[in-house]
């Protein structure tokens, strides 16, 4: 038994050296074959290293070639434009000695003219003194004497020419003013109205009659007080007639009456408000009135005083001459634009002094005076220059400034 312990532990060791020694062999062998790699690796590298360089210095020396010859041809183009510089130069030299030499020679000339023409009014004055000496007057007396002469002989010619003149001048105006006014009457059509000074109320039936009156006449009384107009109640059927030279106040009142019918209560109380109501709802109808015309012609609002914009409206509910006032003014308006474009004036004043030529209207049953100096007192408040102003005076002189 201890023999077979011993011829085991005798292999183990043996083993274990053989292993080792094996273990070292192909370590070694490992290590050899490592080392060969590396150093063909290292080879290879070197050689693609030097084919590189080889590359890049053949791509070095091409680039070199190329500069070379670019540069070769810009200095060719540099010679060249150098060339046509050094041409132009000298051609610009000659051109501008003969410039000088011209130029000389015109300020030679211009000498020789002024002593010309130096001389020539001496001899002028020479002769003017030998003409004074045999005549024994002087230039102003001479010429004086001449046109004397003149206007006695021939005063009788020049004041027919004169007159001729100013006919052909006059005729050739009004030719002229004939003309632009046709073209703009052509470019304008009118609508007009029948001028009145009463205004009719339908009603829903003839009993309403009796209710307007009231007891002991009342009603009526009370209506005509507030409004200033004149109710009238006949046999006419269905209506009653409102008479007065306001047509606002006629509107007042038959609005008023519309709403009394509409409410059915009518008495002096109800009579009362409702004619502040109608008051109210005219004054705003009559404000925007003034605005959509101002709207219309291109004038702006804002450049208008409130007030005179509702002064304007009024005369939606007036006519005169059988046409509606306010239709009237924009008419005017227009055709004062017209007029200025074709004159190449301010068609902005133009149209603007149209429209409120005949703003005295507006104002004229309720304040005394005529209806032009009305309007150029409401033009002059509302701050219009004197040549806007004016025109409410203007269209009715028979020669205006």
């Amino acid at each position: 038994m201890p023999v077979i312990i011993y011829l085991a532990g005798g292999a183990i060791v043996i083993g274990i050296a053989l292993g080792y020694l094996i273990r070292l062999v192909v370590g070694k062998q490992k290590v050899a074959n490592s080392e060969a790699r590396a150093e063909k690796l290292i080879t290879q590298a070197k050689q693609s290293e030097q084919d590189l360089l080889i590359g890049a210095k053949k791509k070095a020396l091409k680039i070199v070639d190329e500069a070379k010859v670019e540069e070769k041809e810009r200095r060719a183009e540099l010679s060249k434009l150098q060339a046509r510089l050094e041409k132009r130069e000298s051609l610009f030299d000659t051109r501008l000695t003969e410039y000088e030499e011209k130029k000389q020679k015109l300020e030679e000339k211009n000498k020789e003219i002024e002593a010309i023409k130096q001389k020539v009014l001496e001899l002028e004055k020479e002769e003017l003194q030998k003409l004074e000496q045999i005549s024994g007057l002087n230039k102003e007396a001479a010429l004086a004497r001449i046109m004397e002469l003149v206007e006695k002989e021939e005063a009788e010619r020049i004041e027919g020419r004169l007159h001729k003149y100013s006919e052909q001048e006059e005729e050739q105006l009004e030719v002229i003013a004939r003309k632009k006014l046709s073209i703009i009457i052509q470019r304008m059509a009118s609508s007009v109205v029948s001028e009145t000074t009463t205004t009719v109320v339908e009603l829903p039936s003839d009993e309403m009659k009796g209710r307007i009156i009231g007891k002991e006449g009342r009603n009526i009384k009370a209506l005509e007080h507030l409004t200033g107009v004149e109710i009238i109640v006949d046999d006419t059927p269905g209506v009653i007639t409102l008479s007065g030279f306001s047509p606002v106040r006629r509107q007042v009142a038959k609005r008023a009456i519309e709403m009394l019918m509409a409410d059915g209560r009518i008495h002096p109380a109800r009579i009362e408000e409702s004619v502040q109501d109608a008051k109210k709802n005219l004054a705003i109808e009559m404000k925007k009135a003034g605005e959509e015309a101002l709207y219309t012609l291109g004038i702006p609002v804002s450049s208008i005083d409130p007030k005179l914009v509702s002064i304007l409206g009024r005369l939606k509910f007036r006519t005169s001459y059988g046409q509606n006032v306010l239709n009237h003014s924009m008419e005017v308006a227009q055709i004062s634009g017209m007029l200025a474009e074709e004159l190449g004036v301010d068609v902005f004043n133009c149209k603007k002094g149209g429209l409120f030529h005949d703003i005295g209207k507006a104002v004229d049953h309720d304040m005394q005076g005529s209806h032009p100096e009305i309007g150029y007192n409401i033009m002059k408040k509302f701050g219009f220059p004197e040549e806007l102003c004016y025109q409410s005076i203007a269209h009715h002189e028979d020669k205006p400034r």
